[in-house]
């Protein structure tokens, strides 16, 4: 039986090295107060510590991997707005052979279509692109006798394809991230452990003396300030963690 490491932090994986920066900032200002306290808070101490963020944040966000998830999204998206004049277009044929398609454009599909392109709702473009491709071979003879084209019927039946293809692909990088991450739980429990060990020195310096350092050296409210849902008081009494 294969024993599976578990995390020690309370928080994202992507999240773990940015709160750390944030810690990192504060303790280089604060080196002096740390090294008096303690000869073990020196500058390699410091330095180390951001060596290990660095490492991590390649590891939960690799600068190629960045690239190229961001390069996929954007034809993902491009793929999706570029179907919504031949949506209108082929709204017009609908109307125009109303008489010979006995079906409404909501049942057609289009509509849906158009909202969850918008919504950037990738799972229900491809869900409504079947059902106006299915209609489109349906009501075929009709259509083209208003006009449609087999160069506008292949924009339709074309993208899903392209839309399954790299949502397949950014699904393929997501999963591979994850798949690091779990094997390298170890160095990020690691990170994590430093981490509690500047925060608790952080407190026994300032939780009496400043309550504005006292929360830079407060997980929750590091944490807080990764998800930009934090609060500017000064009065709060601050987390134990």
């Amino acid at each position: 039986m294969v024993n599976v490491l578990l995390r020690s932090y309370s928080c994202k994986d992507e999240e773990l090295p940015v709160i750390c920066n944030f810690l990192h900032f504060s303790l280089q200002r604060d080196l002096a107060d740390f090294t008096a306290y303690s000869p073990k808070f020196t500058q390699d101490y410091a330095d180390t510590f951001k060596t290990k963020i660095n490492t991590l944040s390649e590891l939960v966000e690799p600068k190629s991997e960045t690239v190229e998830l961001k390069t996929i999204t954007e034809r993902l998206y491009a793929t999706m707005d570029n179907l919504l004049s031949p949506i209108n277009y082929l709204t017009g044929y609908i109307d125009l052979g109303r008489s010979l398609i006995p079906i409404s454009q909501a049942d057609f599909g289009l509509p849906a279509l158009r909202k969850t392109i918008k919504s950037r709702d990738v799972e229900a473009v491809l869900k409504h692109l079947h059902t106006v491709n299915a209609n489109i071979v349906k009501f075929n003879e009709a259509l083209t006798t208003q006009g449609l084209s087999a160069e506008l019927t292949a924009t339709f039946s074309d993208a899903v394809e392209l839309v399954a293809n790299d949502k397949q692909k950014q699904y393929e990088i997501v999963s591979n991230r994850k798949t690091v991450v779990q094997n390298n739980i170890g160095l990020f429990n690691a990170l994590f452990e430093q981490a509690g060990e500047i925060m608790a020195i952080g407190k026994i310096l300032y939780k009496l003396t400043d309550k504005i350092r006292l929360q830079e050296y407060t997980f929750s409210k590091l944490k807080k300030r990764v998800r930009h849902t934090g609060t500017t008081s000064t009065d709060e009494t601050p987390d134990d963690q």
